[in-house]
């Protein structure tokens, strides 16, 4: 790969991921990675009957409950990732 083709490639990474590459500049200082992702404990009412239905079904395929909600979430404000 000519090198300012790999150029342009860097620099679409940096502009497009600046926090990974923040990560690295402070891993490089402290030489240890900072969380990039935070999450946040929240107090959710539902149904208890779903609620009960919806942890056997994640225990039964082996999911964690909090990621297919954050997972479904997300598709309900269309966003990607």
């Amino acid at each position: 790969m000519p090198s300012s083709k790999f150029l342009q490639y860097a620099l679409k990474a940096v502009k497009e991921h600046p926090q990974v590459f923040e990560g690295l500049a402070e891993y490089d200082k402290t030489k240890k990675l900072p969380r990039t992702v935070y999450r946040e404990r929240i107090n959710l009412t539902i149904d208890a009957t779903l609620l009960k239905r919806f942890k056997r079904y994640a225990h039964e395929k082996g999911l964690n409950m909090s990621r297919v909600i954050e997972k479904h979430i997300k598709e309900e404000l269309g966003v990607r990732g």
